[in-house]
């Protein structure tokens, strides 16, 4: 019988792992991978995606998997057996076979060293990407299935580091089994100081991005993987915590996919091998300069231009329809016109997207700015959660943001309840309220009660001629006061709810103009 829960982390490799999972597509152990694989620590400079254009990138090697996004790169420092860094917990010198003895472990590693030419599953390495250094940490698969051992461990901490002492982003390059099973306790602990490494570097405001690899599983994922702020997967990668041979038999295998991942609101995007460097090169324009500067200083974004046509309403009801017209101007044209370029991220790592709001960070005029848009639909919990963790994120890392409201209101039926709506919404007024960074909002259409409200500044909310904000929808009020269809119109001058309304209410600071 299979039991649940401790088979988790069951990715580990008890013996050497010849790279093959069972019924899946993982890296080869063949020798010939491993050609030009050296140890040396001088500056590579790669030729032009030669890497990515000899193998698939989920076979490549640590050195050729960086090779393959990098310009160039060279090979941080490598604590030895007994130097440990600072900081690091203490621990003896290798004893034969490793901490619990495993017989024959000593033999493994000396065929994964010869095999590879590492002396580690990982690589870690200081990389220029797109002309912006970071702090690269490439798994070896081939090396014990990319396991975590306790020399993992102070490669990866050493690495956490240089990276928080010089102020630079981490990239992840993961392929791994999860924790190393021949060093028992002490392999498994490694994920404890991986955690706190990585939330050290979150806590300083140094953004994180990890790149899924084939497979990324048990503890690999639930630290260097599903704590990063940006996730990437290759198409097809295995992603969960729970490795291939600790599943239920019954399970369903596209749960631990990479696509799988993506629909349940785990990871950001699935890129293809002839994507990534160019997608890392974005993402590290974007969240790649971090500045220590309080994020109290930061300007705030400007409100976008209106789109639409400049004449205010006459009437509520006028308001009213010209935000439900098909034609108005949505987010998509928004984000379009104000941004020179973005990425968006996607999910609320909690099991749910929503198509109907856009997040993510984008340049204007040389400079990074977040955020998060309403598309016109009903918001669902997801969609609450993903806004709130893009505000959150932009937080940490000194970013101002921008929202753009446009929702008849939170999603209200059976399903959204169940998924949290109120505590969603709730978490999103929070991340807008605790916010240090400025955030300024933007009514482009429909602002429909609390589930718009939520993502509106309180102190710099700008509306569009074409807009509307009602602490109910106009039908709703009238059916609540018992009044009949034909006094629909008059209840909605009754709400106040046209821009010049708003402005005069104290409740936006102006009606933005078309440009």
């Amino acid at each position: 019988m299979r039991r649940g829960g401790g088979g988790g982390d069951g990715g580990a490799v008890p013996g050497e792992a010849d790279g093959r999972r069972g019924g899946g597509t993982g890296p080869t152990t063949d020798d010939s991978a491993a050609a030009g694989n050296s140890t040396t620590t001088d500056a590579h400079t790669p030729p032009a995606h030669a890497a990515t254009t000899a193998l698939p990138y989920a076979r490549l090697t640590a050195r050729q998997a960086i090779a393959a996004v990098a310009d160039s790169y060279s090979e941080t420092a490598v604590p030895d057996d007994v130097g440990i860094p600072s900081g690091a917990s203490s621990r003896t010198p290798s004893a034969p076979d490793g901490p619990l003895g495993w017989r024959g472990y000593d033999e493994a590693r000396a065929r994964a060293r010869e095999r590879t030419g590492e002396e580690e599953s990982v690589v870690t390495a200081l990389a220029t990407i797109g002309g912006r250094e970071a702090v690269v940490l490439s798994f070896e698969f081939r090396y014990l299935g990319g396991s975590l051992g306790e020399r993992t461990g102070d490669r990866l901490e050493a690495a956490y580091t240089h990276a928080r002492e010089h102020r630079l982003p981490v990239v992840s390059l993961i392929a791994t089994g999860g924790s190393r099973m021949q060093e028992g306790m002490r392999a498994l602990t490694q994920l404890q100081r991986v955690a706190r490494q990585s939330a050290l570097n979150r806590a300083a405001g140094l953004p994180q991005l990890a790149v899924l690899r084939d497979p990324t599983t048990g503890g690999g994922w639930a630290t260097l993987g599903a704590a990063a702020d940006v996730i990437l997967a290759l198409p097809g990668a295995q992603v969960g915590f729970a490795g291939s041979r600790v599943r239920p038999p019954d399970a369903d295998p596209s749960a631990y996919t990479a696509e799988g991942q993506l629909a349940a609101g785990q990871i950001d995007a699935v890129v293809p091998p002839d994507q990534l460097r160019a997608t890392l090169q974005r993402w590290l324009q974007l969240l790649g300069t971090s500045r220590e500067l309080p994020a109290t200083t930061v300007d705030p974004a400007p409100p976008p231009a209106a789109l639409g046509p400049p004449g205010l309403p006459e009437t509520g009801w006028d308001a009213v329809v010209r935000a439900r017209a098909s034609g108005r101007p949505r987010a998509e044209a928004y984000l379009r016109a104000y941004f020179d370029d973005r990425e968006e991220i996607s999910g609320d790592r909690c099991g749910g997207v929503d198509p109907g709001i856009r997040c993510g960070f984008g340049r204007r005029e040389g400079r990074t700015i977040a955020f998060a848009a309403q598309c016109g639909t009903a918001t669902r919990p997801a969609g609450f959660r993903t806004a709130a963790r893009l505000v959150r994120l932009a937080d940490r890392l000194g970013v101002p943001v921008l929202t753009l409201v446009d929702t008849p209101g939170a999603a209200n039926d059976a399903a959204a309840e169940r998924a949290g709506a109120g505590a969603a919404i709730a978490d999103t007024f929070a991340a807008l309220a605790t916010a240090r960074v400025p955030v300024t909002s933007l009514l482009i259409g429909e602002g429909g009660s609390g589930g718009a409200l939520a993502l509106a500044a309180p102190d710099r909310l700008w509306a569009t001629p074409d807009s509307y904000f009602s602490v109910i929808a106009p039908e709703l009020a009238a059916a609540i006061l018992k009044r009949d269809e034909t006094q629909i119109h008059s209840t909605a001058d009754q709400l106040r709810i046209r821009p010049q309304d708003l402005l005069e209410l104290g409740v936006i600071r102006g009606v933005v103009p078309p440009a």
